[in-house]
């Protein structure tokens, strides 16, 4: 059987010499075998695993994160390896999600690169949800989604299950889901449907380089075609996301400042390039403004001049907007991927825990070469940790949730009130 294994639950694995027993529980159930052996202990390792134990009691930091590590045939697992040894977690405070030994595998091909420092994985907290079939670097496929989904299903398990306090992923192929069986539009999607929300909120989040500002772009309408877009917009849609994004930025200010792009060039120019601004945009946003008196509302805005003080902001020339409101998704990632490509982070806001990720793709062309550059990533992990543990703020809740000023809503917990992990 080699070591594609067949694991869809996954075992948790921490600096362990596995065998390939350890590789072939029955889907969904895996079976615990008594303990007639002492612990599989390597010297590098954070734990000692017994076989067929659910371990693990670590020492605990400021909270636990999950990461999935995305499309195994793209730089899910280099970029992560790459950011954990930037910015070394504390041990048990982050916890990969996918193949042990494919992992292992890719950081023996990078470290014979030697592409720089890199996070061993020996070291590391894996919960092990073997590939069923081989993988190779830029050749994604049916295997490679679902490995994929089923590394990103159990991580979000995980986070629901209140094993872990926040959720990384790196990037999928939306193309390899579809061949898989898995026919969403993105990682986002699948994380709602797990959480029992009707949809989640995208929004991309930096911080500039040249001060505390920060440039947050939430988008109305997301992975869906350009020609959908007019139909899909609605004043309650705009409405409900500007309650996302303003409930995101007073986490930061009590008094934010907003723009709202229009979705026609020039915001339609009284109708005269397009009727939806004049027609009901508007007026909406007229109506929101007066309903919300504490906050600045511009727009709707020209989309080809709305980003401009972004960029000033960005290079620290002048305090910008504290968020942006796009109509649609290239419209809102063009000034944001241009300003931070390697600083900006993707939030989903909405569901009942944080998840971040890298703005950038998997990357195929270059998988398995150690060019990726794991910016984005840090970024990612950085604002898991930052945000993670933060007063609860509405953005981060599905409707119809709700929790005390001061108390932590469902899916964030301080570190003392985190339970061991287990299968």
């Amino acid at each position: 059987m080699g070591w594609f294994g067949s694991a869809r639950k996954g075992r948790f694995v921490s600096a362990a010499i596995l065998t390939q027993s350890t590789l072939i529980q029955p889907l969904w159930n895996p079976v615990p075998r008594p303990n007639t052996s002492e612990p599989t202990i390597n010297q590098r390792s954070m734990a000692a695993v017994h076989p067929g134990s659910s371990l693990l009691q670590q020492p605990r930091g400021a909270g636990r994160i999950a990461i999935s590590l995305g499309d195994p045939a793209g730089i899910g697992a280099e970029v992560t390896l790459k950011a954990l040894a930037i910015s070394p977690p504390e041990p048990g405070s982050v916890v990969l999600v996918g193949c042990r030994r494919w992992l292992d595998d890719q950081h023996r091909r990078l470290a014979s690169l030697s592409v720089g420092p890199l996070a061993d994985p020996a070291e590391l907290t894996v919960l092990d949800l073997p590939l069923e079939a081989p993988v190779q670097p830029g050749e994604s496929g049916a295997a490679a989604g679902e490995a994929g989904f089923r590394w990103l299903t159990r991580a979000a398990e995980l986070v629901l299950e209140s094993q872990c306090d926040a959720l990384v992923t790196a990037p999928i192929a939306k193309a390899s889901w579809h061949l898989a069986g898995h026919a969403y539009p993105g990682q986002t999607e699948r994380l709602a449907e797990l959480a029992g929300v009707a949809e989640a909120s995208m929004l991309f989040t930096a911080r500039s380089p040249a001060g505390d500002w920060r440039l947050n772009t939430l988008l109305a309408t997301t992975h869906i075609p350009l020609a959908a877009v007019p139909g899909t917009l609605t004043p309650e849609r705009v409405r409900a996301k500007l309650d996302v994004l303003l409930s995101f930025c007073r986490r930061f200010r009590s008094q934010p400042r907003l723009v709202v792009a229009g979705l026609n060039p020039h915001a339609g120019e009284e109708g005269r390039l397009g009727r939806e601004e004049r027609d009901w945009l508007i007026p909406c946003l007229e109506a929101w403004r007066s309903e919300h008196s504490d906050v600045v509302l511009e727009g709707p805005l020209p989309p080809d001049t709305c980003w401009l003080t972004a960029a000033s902001a960005w290079r620290g020339q002048e305090q910008g907007p504290d968020g942006y409101l796009a109509m649609y998704h290239d419209q809102g990632l063009i000034p944001v991927k241009l300003l931070a490509f390697d600083a900006a982070v993707n939030t989903s806001l909405g569901l009942p825990f944080l998840r971040t990720s890298p703005d950038h793709g998997t990357a195929f062309a270059i998988a398995g070469r150690g060019r990726a550059r794991p910016d984005s990533m840090v970024a990612a992990i950085a604002a898991a940790r930052e945000l993670g543990w933060r007063a609860p703020a509405a953005g981060l809740r599905p409707p119809g949730s709700s929790s005390a000023p001061g108390r932590t809503p469902p899916g964030f917990r301080s570190p003392q009130e985190s339970p061991p992990l287990r299968h």
